[in-house]
């Protein structure tokens, strides 16, 4: 099988429907520094670089039309900046819009600040971990995370988001049946779930409300 080149794939990924041309030069400036960073880095799985717009790009990018009129987003375990980056570049055009991105590494820290600061987005990062952090940030309209933990442990983590009206959008892969239950184990889930379309075993699990079992509320 031929190996797809960085400029098929690109094609790929745009042909998507998820990435607007006019985010596009913000894209090629993201996709260039994560190269050069990735070096020193180790940004991001080496097999995947091959695959960068539609392994990361537009993987992320497909969040957006999930929740199209959320103004306040919060991205746990952020990393290279998948999917929260993403999302900060395609609405920077919206200054009512806000997205932050949590990650405890400074170097990944430092990353996507110059990220944001090259390609414009208006992502705040937030340095530190995310049991720490997320209590600083008040209230989200969607929370994500992508490639960071098993479906039970993004509820514990985001769990006072969730519970309190927030949409969780969580990039899964052929493990999401046996996470949700054991998810439900212990919460009682009101979800969604869509494929994803960049990966044929890929799906998004959509978390639309959360109730722990035993609580006041369950």
């Amino acid at each position: 099988m031929r190996k797809e080149s960085k400029t098929d794939d690109r094609a790929t990924a745009l042909s998507l429907g998820v990435i607007s041309q006019n985010t596009l030069p913000a894209f090629e400036i993201y996709v260039d520094l994560l190269r050069r960073w990735q070096d020193v880095k180790n940004l991001v799985g080496p097999r995947t670089l091959d695959q960068i717009w539609t392994r990361h790009i537009a993987d992320s990018a497909q969040l957006l039309r999930l929740a199209p009129d959320a103004r306040r987003w919060i991205d746990i375990g952020s990393g290279a900046g998948f999917p929260g980056l993403v999302l900060a570049i395609l609405m920077r055009e919206e200054p009512d819009r806000e997205v932050h991105l949590v990650e405890s590494n400074s170097r990944k820290c430092a990353f996507l600040r110059a990220v944001s600061r090259e390609t414009g987005a208006r992502a705040q990062v937030h340095a530190g971990r995310i049991q720490d952090v997320l209590p600083r940030l008040g209230g989200a309209d969607v929370l994500t995370a992508r490639a960071l933990a098993p479906l039970p442990e993004l509820l514990t983590l985001g769990k006072d988001l969730l519970r309190t009206g927030a949409l969780g959008l969580f990039p899964k892969g052929q493990d999401l049946d046996a996470e949700l239950t054991e998810a439900s184990k212990s919460w009682n889930i009101d979800y969604d779930i869509v494929p994803s379309v960049t990966d044929p075993q890929g799906r998004i699990c959509i978390v639309r409300q959360l109730r722990e079992f035993g609580s006041d509320h369950g």
